[in-house]
């Protein structure tokens, strides 16, 4: 029986394979590779679709998060609060400020920000706070203070990048909106913010002629670019499909053996979760028949090592670290077979009854 991938990003692109060769062949007769006709045209088609005044391109999401901030001047001496169930660059962004991670609880419905837990954890120092659209569920924005947007997981869900002082995106290969390589995006409504975006972006300067700040080198290739304008018109369909193949877990009757992530309009499904405190035991089960599942997060950022400085200590997120023991994705992209389901909801079935009977 074949193997079931966590993610089948191929099923995705392979019916536009000859489309992207072309794109990318007009790259190469250009010969344009860096801040060329490709990512101006991505910027203003990206900008469109979310409903955002700017939209800058550059090289992945974790610098996204990187510019974004300091283009708000966050610095030493400043808070910014985020949840600590998240991945790394999202509290690395702001310690590499020398800003400190703030952190705060999820809820446990939505595993996104705790907005109740967020507002206990303001202080004079809080300069910005930055909710997580995890897993492409849409988060709380709705604070007294600026909103910076780790969109990463959530391009395309509505409403999101559109209530924050800036937003920023990833385009990993297993995003919804994916490049074949590394790529990101900030967006922001206020063109000055804007401005600075993009002379960070390119080591402080607008013709690399006078250095006007101290910046960094980090641009999204043309390449990569050709490649999102030929998939950011299909967004839409994917997005149809993600939320469709997410209904039909559900229909399976999964959700009588673990618990499913709850729905709303806006959730885009960067991947599918589930809890269940069996959790090893299913992913040990999947393993054996062939089927790929991935914890995440199983180290919060509050207990990870590079940030012990912060002094967190175990227990101090509970919902988190109850979560950290407890998710699992499944295999999940826009347009997996309702028999590929079918195949893992048997499965995790299956690890749920041999659990029982131990």
């Amino acid at each position: 029986m074949p193997q079931i991938p966590l993610v089948d990003v191929k099923a995705q692109y392979a019916p536009l394979l000859d489309e992207l060769k072309e794109r990318i062949a007009d790259v190469l007769d250009s010969g344009r590779f860096i801040l060329g006709p490709q990512g101006k045209a991505f910027e203003e088609e990206a900008a469109a679709y979310l409903g955002v005044e700017h939209a800058i391109g550059v090289a992945n999401g974790t610098d996204a998060l990187v510019l974004a901030l300091d283009a708000l001047g966050i610095g030493p001496g400043d808070e910014v609060i985020c949840p600590t169930f998240t991945f790394y660059a999202t509290a690395e962004a702001i310690a590499r400020h020398g800003a400190t991670p703030v952190f705060a609880e999820i809820d446990p419905q939505t595993m996104n920000l705790d907005p109740s837990d967020v507002l206990r954890r303001i202080t004079p120092k809080t300069k910005a706070i930055m909710p997580v659209h995890l897993f492409g569920r849409p988060a709380t924005t709705d604070y007294d203070l600026p909103v910076v947007e780790d969109a990463a997981q959530a391009f395309g869900a509505p409403g999101v990048g559109t209530a924050g002082i800036a937003s920023t995106y990833s385009f990993f290969p297993t995003k919804n909106l994916f490049a074949l390589g590394d790529g990101g995006l900030v967006t922001t409504p206020d063109a000055e913010l804007a401005e600075r975006v993009r002379l960070l972006r390119f080591h402080g300067s607008k013709a690399k002629e006078e250095f006007q700040l101290i910046g960094y080198n980090s641009r999204l290739d043309e390449i990569q670019a050709a490649v999102l304008r030929l998939f950011l018109p299909r967004l839409a369909e994917w997005n149809r499909l993600r939320r469709e193949a997410a209904a039909r877990y559900g229909e399976l009757g999964l959700g009588e053996v673990c618990e499913l992530p709850a729905d709303e309009p806006g959730h885009v499904y960067h991947v599918f979760v589930v809890r269940s405190p069996e959790r090893d035991r299913i992913r040990e089960h999947l393993a054996s028949a062939g089927i790929a599942s991935k914890a995440y997060y199983e180290t919060p950022l509050h207990l990870q090592p590079a940030l012990r400085s912060l002094g967190y200590s175990e227990g101090d997120f509970p919902e988190t670290e109850r979560a950290s023991r407890e998710n699992l994705a499944l295999p999940f992209w826009a347009g997996i077979g309702a028999d590929v389901q079918e195949r893992v909801v048997a499965a995790v079935r299956e690890a749920v009854s041999l659990e029982a009977v131990r």
